[in-house]
């Protein structure tokens, strides 16, 4: 095979005889050519390289932040299409591996990034027996031969738990970049696939993926402060804007990957304050959920007997595995975090103990995950119509604002901020409040917390619609103005640390 350069365009002149060989053994001619000229042409782009910087630096560097927004610290992580391995490293995986087809690439890798693994590999044919936290694919999906293949040798290397995250170029910017690369002041490049989001979006799911998010980045791929921070961290997010963004990342899932052959156990936590009169039915009503249910109680400085309720009501039945925590901090969201530290289940589900969330619906979250169609299963109120005293007008119409505004700042359809109840397994949970320090101890009622930890993780958030009653005992611990303006807090809080980044 011989390669030439004309007008920076790599022409191939083929060992037609050899192609042919290799075609009878398995191989299509048409893709084994395409493939022998991409590996020759990244071959140069890594010697290229060696000696020019262009203008992708700042480019780079702000692929890193919006992958390293993306991806925890400390995960196993495997970049296909590595290159030189810098995005890779820049994760700070705790296991990393880089493939990539060409041998000079994996070459300077390799020297680069001693503490991380390159292998070279064609990503149509990785023979690899691990799995990964996550996936990367960078500025790769437009240069291979078959994406559906290629997604299709990905999901062999998954768990539940993997995710994979991949950014592609606008094709709106196909002159701009071609200037550029005439003028030598980008890497150059061969022809490319022309993919919109529909189209991955299609070519993931007949690979048995599912996207969770997509995010439209960068505006100006050069570094120009302070314009550059405006466009690429704000504007890009905004209509018309972003669909004049230079790439599109987008996070899929494994579909349907069910994580519990066998029945899990459930632990209930039961943040309770002034709710006496309810805890009787709380051990009456609350069902029989997976291998086990435990019912984690806490106690929040209560000025009735709720303390005494409880540890009456634990006496009265020894059948039920309990536990009973005794509040030091305020707010909901700390009682949360209290009963979710001591709870022993696999699976972890807040139920309110005022039982406006009936404990008949708690096994719909159950089975929402133990099918793998969700990561996250959030109760919500505002689909069934709802008993009459329930919910105040004004609440219901700030709840609805709030929904609206919350779909939009995570990515993903939030029909409910506030309902009490919620589901996620324990494993997620620990990830959740291992990367905590992101976010900062910010949410009185708990619910952001786990909201915005979820979709930093992009865990699947599914709304589980209940229908909510009307309290039987005491009285709201809600105010509405009072924590109408935290939530409006809330909305600029996560428009700063998962919107706009």
């Amino acid at each position: 095979m011989k390669v030439e350069e004309v007008n920076g365009i790599h022409q191939v002149d083929h060992d037609t005889a050899t192609l042919a060989r290799q075609a009878s053994f398995g191989g299509d001619f048409a893709e084994l050519s395409y493939q022998a000229a991409r590996t020759a042409h990244w071959d140069k782009v890594a010697r290229w390289m060696d000696s020019h910087r262009g203008l992708g630096g700042a480019y780079q560097r702000r692929l890193a932040e919006i992958y390293g927004f993306f991806v925890p610290t400390g995960s196993r992580g495997l970049e296909i299409g590595c290159a030189r391995g810098d995005l890779l490293a820049a994760l700070r995986p705790s296991y990393g591996l880089g493939i990539d087809f060409s041998s000079e690439m994996i070459e300077r890798a390799r020297v680069r990034h001693p503490e991380l693994k390159f292998v070279q590999a064609d990503a149509h044919a990785m023979e690899l027996d691990e799995s990964f936290d996550f996936i990367i694919l960078s500025d790769l999906i437009n240069d291979v031969w078959d994406a559906q293949k290629v997604f299709e040798q990905i999901r062999e290397l998954v768990t539940a738990r993997t995710r994979l995250i991949l950014n592609f170029y606008n094709r709106l910017w196909e002159l701009p970049l071609s200037v550029a690369r005439r003028l030598g002041l980008a890497r150059p490049n061969l022809n490319q696939n022309w993919f919109t989001v529909e189209d991955i979006a299609g070519l993931l799911e007949l690979a048995d993926f599912e996207v969770i998010r997509h995010r439209a980045e960068v505006l100006l791929p050069f570094r120009l402060p302070p314009l550059s921070t405006i466009a690429d961290c704000y504007l890009a997010k905004l209509w018309p804007f972003n669909l004049a963004a230079l790439t599109h990342f987008v996070v899929a899932r494994p579909a349907q990957f069910a994580l519990a052959e066998t029945k899990p156990s459930v632990s209930v936590v039961i943040a309770a304050r002034n709710e006496a009169g309810n805890i009787p039915a709380i051990f009456a009503r609350v069902p029989e959920l997976g291998r086990e249910t435990e019912l984690v109680f806490v106690e929040g400085g209560s000025s009735d007997n709720t303390f005494e309720a409880i540890k009456q009501a634990i006496t009265e039945n020894p059948q039920r595995p309990c536990q009973l925590l005794k509040q030091t901090g305020k707010g909901k969201g700390d009682a949360v975090r209290l009963g979710f530290q001591h709870a022993r289940g696999d699976m972890l589900i807040i139920l309110d103990a005022d039982l406006t969330v009936p404990p008949e619906d708690l096994p719909r979250f159950v089975a929402a995950l133990s099918s793998g169609k969700t990561d996250f299963a959030n109760g919500s109120r505002l689909v069934y119509p709802m008993e009459r005293d329930a919910m105040r007008f004004f609440n219901l119409l700030g709840n609805k604002s709030f929904s609206l505004a919350f779909s939009w700042l995570l990515g993903q359809p939030i029909k409910d901020t506030l309902c009490g109840s919620k589901a996620l397994w324990r494993a997620d949970y620990e990830t959740i409040a291992a990367n905590r320090s992101y976010f900062g101890d910010f949410d009185p009622f708990g619910d952001f917390d786990l909201l915005f930890g979820a979709s930093k993780l992009s865990m699947k958030i599914v709304d589980v619609p209940i229908r909510y009653r009307d309290r039987s005992y005491g009285k709201t611990n809600i105010q509405r103005w009072r924590h109408g303006w935290l939530l409006l807090r809330m909305v600029m809080f996560a428009a700063r640390r998962i919107k706009f980044i």
